[in-house]
């Protein structure tokens, strides 16, 4: 799979790591920064994260942060990006197979790398589901965005 990985410098430490996972597991990796411990913005890690979501350029994403929040929140100010806290198994395949997930948001601070590892697995080998239930309902938070970008510009 062709995954974009980012992450601030509070999750740096855990995005080199996640990245080593990620393609000893045979996957395309395309690291968006950043690339050392000094301060970033997260939100313009998201950006590059979700615009390679958006363009095709990756099929999923992982934003790495120190609790995951911060990254969550700002993926989801992106049109087309379901961005999820992610901090176990469950949740990891769930939000890909109910809510169509393509972006996992994990904190370092939080858990450790084996966790992480288990949670990646987890995330790239779930499938959006053909029930139509959670199909419509996917569909639902699409024409959300449609109307709130509308309302915005007008």
């Amino acid at each position: 799979m062709k995954l974009a990985v980012g992450g601030d410098h509070a999750g740096f430490s855990m995005k080199g790591p996640v990245i080593e996972y990620l393609k000893s597991q045979g996957h395309e990796v395309t690291d968006y920064g950043t690339h050392s411990e000094e301060p970033v913005d997260f939100p313009d890690i998201a950006q590059r994260v979700t615009s390679a979501i958006l363009s095709g350029d990756a099929e999923r994403g992982i934003l790495v942060c120190g609790t995951g929040v911060g990254a969550s929140i700002a993926g989801n100010k992106v049109p087309g990006i379901r961005a999820a806290l992610t901090h176990d198994t469950h949740c990891a395949h769930q939000g890909v197979e109910h809510d169509n997930v393509n972006l996992i948001c994990m904190g370092a601070w939080i858990i450790g790398i084996a966790v992480a590892k288990e949670i990646l697995d987890a995330f790239i080998s779930a499938e959006f589901s053909t029930d139509p239930d959670f199909r419509r309902r996917v569909d639902k938070l699409a024409d959300m965005e449609l109307k709130y970008a509308k309302e915005l510009l007008s």
